[in-house]
């Protein structure tokens, strides 16, 4: 393959740099060549694909992406090359190193992790069973789990004897796939196949493939916002073929998931660590600051304060807005975070300690169980999210309105039932665990935040809501 001196320089002094910026090749590889005869008869889409690509501009062609190396455990002979049909992370990263290690680092690279947890439970357990058998898995497999979970936070990718891959685990996008290398993600999760459009990337639908849905709805959040608003209605002034693409540079009609998340402004580079830019995660019962749940997972964000994300956040936003504007919707959020930590996520978590010895002990075998998921992990991330995002419908009807309303008539009744069942057991255990259960329960309704469902609401706040009846009634009458 003949490169030109630039190339050799760059390779030699270890610089980090991106080699589809570059048409450093005169010329395709003697293998690539070979792979092109064939392909461009045989997989005529692919071809065109790869031919509208950077890559192929830059004389990256079919093998210096697929190459495999003797003892690659997916490594397979095909035509006299040794290739694999996966390219992992690894394998970009040796032309997109900084993006690589950036992706590594972050949240998306460990998607996978759903795979042992109280999610993929349901997947493969309550929803699923082991009908589906494969080389693999030879004992079955859940198939809610493989055309599900798997294939937005990734499947470890099994392979057979002959270098061939399983196919429960391919194919398989997942943003955090395993890979047979080691290797965490998948690249063309975001940058598909074989055209690695960067105007693709920086479509919101991109995004939404995964993020939507009742858990995290953040395209359905974004359209409704007044950033998606802007962004359909301008699209064809978006420039989202522009390489450089800053912020308030090269389009100031609408941010996309993109522009807030990774893009460049004229402070900051692109990042594809995501979770760079957040102040809050909203994914668990009860939100924590992303520095936490980083390093929690061992990776280098937690040495990153929520405060410099925050930071990281408003100088994409002081693009459109000036800063008392960006204060003012960090406060509402805030509030809102506040809100449902003190109102529901706090006592609904206690409650449900509590109510644990009464319980049947396996997962999702009591009503309650449901209930209390899907109060934090639908109605409650609904809730935190579209706040996030400013999407007025989700945070109320779609959000608090529904943790309410699944707080007061499912939840509470369900443990008032649990507890009274067990007020007279013979079990001195379980009598006692019944009693602390109703205990908490009545001290939990006889706060402030709740008394109203026992006709408790106090003075102050039933003359503050007759004076708001009486200001509406005066104004629009």
């Amino acid at each position: 393959m003949k490169r030109t001196w630039l190339y050799n320089l760059l390779l030699c002094s270890g610089l980090t740099f991106n080699i589809s910026s570059f048409a450093f090749i005169s010329e395709f590889s003697k293998e690539s060549q070979e792979c092109m005869t064939c392909h461009k008869k045989e997989s005529l889409g692919i071809y065109q694909q790869w031919g509208a690509s950077k890559h192929y501009r830059a004389k990256v062609g079919c093998f210096e992406c697929h190459e495999a190396k003797v003892g690659d455990k997916d490594g397979f002979l095909h035509h006299k090359q040794r290739i694999s049909v996966i390219v992992s992370p690894s394998d970009c990263g040796r032309c997109h190193e900084k993006e690589v290690k950036e992706f590594a680092g972050s949240h998306h690279a460990q998607a996978a992790r759903i795979l042992g947890s109280l999610d993929n439970t349901l997947a493969e357990v309550v929803e699923g069973n082991r009908g589906f058998k494969t080389p693999g898995f030879p004992h079955g497999v859940s198939a809610a789990a493989v055309n599900g979970c798997w294939q937005c936070h990734g499947a470890e990718v099994k392979v057979h004897a002959d270098g061939k891959l399983d196919p429960a685990t391919w194919p398989n996008t997942g943003i955090g796939r395993i890979n047979p290398d080691g290797s965490s993600g998948s690249c063309s999760a975001c940058h598909s196949r074989h055209v690695f459009s960067v105007a693709q990337a920086r479509q919101p639908d991109n995004c939404g493939k995964c993020h939507m849905g009742p858990d995290h709805p953040q395209i359905e959040i974004y359209n409704e916002s007044k950033h998606g608003i802007a962004f359909h209605a301008n699209v064809d002034k978006m420039n989202l073929e522009n390489s450089k693409w800053v912020v308030g540079q090269d389009y100031n009609a609408a941010p996309t998931c993109a522009t807030c998340h990774m893009s460049a402004t004229s402070k900051q580079g692109v990042t594809h660590d995501v979770g760079m830019r957040i102040s809050w995660n909203n994914r668990p019962a009860k939100s924590v600051r992303p520095e936490i749940s980083d390093k929690k997972l061992g990776l280098p964000g937690a040495l990153v304060t929520w405060q410099t994300r925050r930071k990281n956040m408003e100088d994409v936003c002081l693009n459109c807005h000036n800063q008392n504007y960006i204060d003012a919707f960090y406060l509402q959020y805030d509030g809102l975070i506040d809100l449902y930590h003190e109102k529901f996520a706090d006592p609904g978590l206690k409650l449900m300690a509590s109510a644990k010895p009464l319980l049947k002990p396996v997962e999702f075998s009591n009503k309650v169980d449901f209930v209390w998921f899907e109060l934090w992990h639908h109605e409650g991330r609904r809730a935190r999210h579209a706040a996030s995002m400013m999407a007025p419908d989700y945070t109320h009807w779609h959000g608090t309105y529904e943790i309410a309303r699944n707080f007061y008539s499912e939840f509470i009744p369900e443990l008032e039932e649990l507890a009274e069942r067990n007020l007279h057991s013979p079990d001195a255990v379980k009598k006692a665990a019944a009693e602390k259960l109703k205990k908490e329960i009545d001290e939990t309704l006889n706060t402030g935040n709740h008394q109203w469902y026992l006709g408790k609401m106090s003075k102050e706040d039933k003359e503050e809501r007759e004076k708001r009846t009486k200001e509406f009634n005066s104004r629009y009458k």
